[in-house]
């Protein structure tokens, strides 16, 4: 079982960076996909980037497309989230997630194992 844990959030001013790290514990298929998801109060969860682990391949949701960046660090078994050019719309509480890849990089039903989240607050 794959248990991950978010880190790095916090408050910062439009237009200033954060980097979110997630931690995982257990095996990491190299089948796996691993994502970034976000959530408002009242609010669906949304996909923000999503990446492959065997191919490093990425994907991004339009609105952050350019201003975050996924990664990944294969020996720390970390995931992290470069966010750039943050805006006040970015506020969320921010989820690691990982399963096996899907058809669809934010389909949601794949993704078997979550982080309890980081909370980001961006003030304009």
């Amino acid at each position: 079982q794959v248990r991950l844990m978010e880190s790095g959030g916090g408050s910062v001013q439009a237009g200033g960076s954060l980097r979110l790290s997630c931690a995982a514990s257990g095996y990491l298929y190299s089948t796996y996909c691993m994502a970034w998801f976000r959530q408002v109060p009242g609010k669906e969860r949304e996909g923000v980037a999503a990446l492959a682990r065997g191919s490093g391949q990425t994907y991004y949701a339009d609105s952050v497309k350019g201003r975050f960046t996924i990664s990944q660090d294969n020996v720390k078994y970390t995931l992290y989230l470069q966010m750039d050019s943050l805006k006040p719309e970015d506020a969320a509480m921010y989820y690691c997630a990982a399963g096996f890849c899907g058809a669809t990089w934010f389909g949601r039903d794949h993704y078997t194992s979550w982080g309890q989240g980081t909370q980001v607050t961006v003030s304009s």
